[in-house]
């Protein structure tokens, strides 16, 4: 069966629809006015200093301060806290810590049962901390919806349902009918709604709202404070001042990281989104509000807003040589243009709907789709990354065991071979950009061949790289 997507390149009404679209993420757009953290311009002492103040390094801060009130908690964030891949994400709240049960069962088969369980806890203590801290981060238990949009994909949906049953989770199988009697596309053959474990938020709200419960636990935030050095007594050196800390924990992201050696492990790949003007849900049948994505290697995901928007997003994922990241790259007309296009083709009953935002941002990915964790400079530094965008959620949990390691506390989680060992890493460029070009030329060939992943995706899942998304 044909792709559902045109063979034909997206017309000048595909680009007008978005053509007065705002180059700025949806969910920072529309967070209120605040006057920003100052700068740091002086050097001084602390126990604790958080690099990065998205969501791993704010849930850091609040762990640090739980633990111990008294507790001297620095964060240094480059721009505004949240600005980063903490406030330009979909939104989708995810109890999974290692990017889908089923990545989690081909990865770490003997871990799956904790993992799943300490990613239920995580999802239910961030719902829980959520609510107790105030932050009206528009969080709604509305689950997610895989959809099937071609034949082959079909037969992997009752597989699916089975484990996500395995781990507890209430799931409803659907046909063509009682897929889009949720949501009304002539694209869907098929789907599964897991009703549990999975939410959308306001992302953007939701760090706002972690960066004011952190600065009123007595956290010292700056902002528009970059890190230039890491020294390694540990001093972290910005270009206005130093910060002297006993311990340091780097929550960085898709930027270039402070530790040389993480930049083996870390691959920035740009995601682009569109955001629709409100308009009626019901026009689409979208009574109950899940989040959504699509079944294949090059997928969309796409849910509503709270005031009735369209967030679509996903498809390509732009990796370029030597990975760059900043402010420059953060628009991409061929991607927004093919993401109007596919909108339209899914969405045919919305035609002459316009789009009022447009960005993109850098994910930080690894080679196996979930967060690692490492020490430097004689355990005085820990890190959390490579979430590869499904990281709203297991932030949470990033944070903590991070803090954990930093602290030298022993846990169930630090005990973890997930915590414990870090993944493959990427190879030096050139090898690197021609490696990320050739898989993601192949995962779009799978996806126009019935599903064949072909020699080298299968050579990849022999290695344990296993690019499936």
């Amino acid at each position: 069966m044909p792709s559902p997507w045109p063979d034909s390149p997206p017309t000048q009404a595909h680009r007008a629809a978005y053509a007065d679209a705002v180059p700025r993420s949806f969910w920072l757009d529309t967070l209120p006015e605040r006057a920003p953290h100052p700068p740091l311009e002086e050097t001084l002492s602390t126990d604790l200093c958080i690099v990065g103040g998205g969501y791993t390094g704010l849930w850091a801060a609040l762990y640090a301060k739980e633990l111990d009130p008294a507790r001297e908690v620095v964060v240094l964030e480059a721009t505004r806290c949240g600005n980063g891949a903490s406030g330009r994400n979909g939104g989708f709240l995810e109890s999974s810590l290692t990017h889908g049960t089923s990545n989690g069962l081909t990865r770490f088969p003997d871990e799956i049962e904790a993992l799943e369980r300490l990613g239920r806890e995580n999802f239910e203590a961030l719902a829980r901390n959520v609510e107790e801290l105030g932050v009206d981060a528009e969080l709604e238990r509305t689950g997610d919806l895989i959809i099937a949009l071609e034949p082959r994909e079909l037969t992997d949906l009752p597989d699916e349902a089975e484990l996500m049953c395995r781990f507890g989770n209430e799931v409803e199988l659907l046909d063509r009918d009682g897929v889009r009697a949720q949501l009304d596309s002539p694209l869907f053959l098929g789907g599964l709604w897991t009703r549990t474990g999975s939410a959308i938020v306001h992302p953007g709200k939701l760090a706002d709202g972690l960066r004011a419960a952190a600065a009123g636990a007595g956290v010292r935030i700056h902002e528009h404070t970059p890190v230039r050095e890491l020294r390694d007594r540990v001093s972290v050196v910005t270009e206005g001042g130093v910060v002297n800390a006993r311990g340091v924990l780097l929550a960085t992201s898709a930027y270039p990281p402070l530790v040389p050696a993480i930049r083996r492990y870390v691959a920035p790949i740009y995601d682009y989104a569109l955001v629709t003007e409100p308009l009626d849900l019901g026009r689409v049948g979208w009574r109950n509000r899940q989040g959504v994505s699509d079944m294949g290697n090059q997928f969309h995901y796409y849910r509503p807003t709270a005031d009735g928007r369209i967030l679509w997003g996903g498809y390509d994922a732009v990796y370029r040589y030597g990975g760059p990241v900043g402010p420059q790259l953060d628009g991409h007309d061929p991607t927004f243009a093919k993401l109007s296009q596919h909108f339209f083709t899914t969405f045919p009953q919305l035609a002459g709907v316009r789009f009022t935002h447009r960005w993109g941002g850098a994910i930080d990915t690894c080679s196996r789709f979930s967060v690692f964790f490492g020490r430097a400079l004689g355990g005085r530094v820990t890190y959390a990354l490579g979430y590869t965008g499904l990281g709203v959620g297991a932030s949470r949990f990033g944070g903590r065991v991070a803090l954990d390691l930093l602290d030298g506390r022993t846990t169930e989680a630090t005990a973890l071979t997930m915590v414990r060992r870090r993944p493959v890493p990427f190879p030096p460029e050139p090898l690197r950009s021609a490696v990320i070009q050739l898989t993601r030329n192949r995962l779009a060939a799978a996806d126009r061949n019935e599903g064949d992943r072909g020699v080298w995706l299968k050579t990849l899942d022999r290695l344990g790289l296993g690019f499936d998304s």
